[in-house]
């Protein structure tokens, strides 16, 4: 199978000379996570990701977009969707544009992660359960944490998304970068990035998503797999009983669909 069979077609996006404020009402207009970057010509520049819009501090209005996207790999519309997810993991992206031709750089698509793992299942190779690769060191907030706190860790981190506990590691939701991002709180201001201006702050459970969507550890791949997609999520949280014991997202899962391909990533 190839790109163009799966990718979408015709996707949101943004121009590199337009403003910052109007790439992130777009996100939130569209509930996106991600949007190419292309200049007059409709050639690819990059990607401007929800991180992207979360790490802009600037509240200005006249921030244009073209500094802040991202360069991505090339990924054209004949490439085996294999190699296209390997390079989709080794560039740490989650959706990248997919562009006419190696030497033409005019936008034709989108492909994600989710596309692919629509589309392809776990080897014979690969691990069986989810307790194989889920990351076990888990960041967590609490539903009486401030949205200036986590989106200062998620800034820091990288994270994209962050489980919701009680003060007894229950599990409670998850808060994402698209939800600060549609709730409207992606921005900033030097006081309350600081703390100092605390009033104007809005705690994590006034944004989160419920409810939490958890897994065992014995859990086969595949079945994470169809619960990311059915849900439209890109991470599920492990748990034992109510107790958080761990995390697996979109890129853990495929990169275990890897294995035994030729095409693995560490």
């Amino acid at each position: 199978m190839i790109v163009e069979e799966i990718m979408s077609k015709e996707p949101v996006r943004i121009k590199d000379n337009d403003f910052v404020t109007h790439a992130r009402q777009k996100m939130r207009d569209h509930y996106l996570r991600g949007l190419p970057v292309v200049n007059e010509s409709n050639r690819v520049i990059g990607i401007l990701t929800d991180q992207d819009i979360l790490n802009i501090t600037s509240t200005r209005s006249n921030v244009t977009v073209g500094g802040y996207a991202r360069e991505c790999p090339t990924i054209t519309p004949d490439m085996d969707i294999i190699r296209s997810a390997q390079l989709l993991v080794e560039a740490k992206q989650n959706r990248i544009p997919v562009v006419a031709s190696t030497t033409d750089k005019t936008c034709v698509g989108l492909l994600s992660i989710m596309d692919i793992l629509n589309n392809i299942h776990p080897t014979t190779k690969s691990p069986k359960t989810v307790g194989k690769i889920m990351t076990t060191n888990v960041f967590t907030c609490h539903p009486d944490d401030s949205i200036t706190k986590i989106w200062l860790q998620m800034i820091e981190y990288d994270y994209t998304g962050l489980p919701v506990v009680s003060h007894k590691n229950e599990m409670m939701g998850i808060i994402t970068r698209r939800d600060i991002i549609r709730s409207g709180y992606a921005r900033t201001g030097l006081r309350e990035a600081h703390g100092t201006n605390p009033s104007e702050s809005t705690t994590v459970e006034k944004v989160m998503s419920t409810p939490a969507y958890t897994i065992s550890q014995d859990t086969p791949i595949s079945k994470a797999i169809e619960m990311m997609l059915h849900y439209d999520t890109g991470r599920v949280s492990v748990v034992n009983g109510t107790k958080l014991i761990g995390i697996v997202d979109r890129r853990d899962v495929l990169r275990a669909c890897l294995i035994g391909t030729g095409l693995e990533v560490m």
